[in-house]
């Protein structure tokens, strides 16, 4: 089965990136997307990345999560799928 792909802008260059998940936070009110570029981190794992996004607009319309509560929220989602993933 072919991935659901995106593409984003990085350093002006254009990235294909393969969607791996989206939601709706009730408590934020906003639709978030995680997505990798397979690139590896230092620890030999996919660098994953989680934008949220104007469901609307689509996921062209990614913006960055700068507030602590988000970033601590998503942190918990992510631990939930990897957690989830294993089992």
């Amino acid at each position: 089965m072919d991935k659901e792909k995106i593409i984003i802008e990085k350093d002006g260059d254009s990235i294909e990136c393969d969607i791996l998940f989206t939601f709706d936070s009730p408590d934020t009110l906003k639709t978030y997307i995680g997505y990798t570029d397979n690139s590896l981190a230092e620890n030999n794992r996919k660098n994953i990345y989680v934008s949220s996004f104007d469901p609307i607009l689509g996921p062209g319309s990614l913006e960055d999560i700068k507030d602590e509560d988000e970033l601590e929220m998503l942190q918990d989602v992510l631990l939930q799928i990897d957690k989830e993933s294993k089992a």
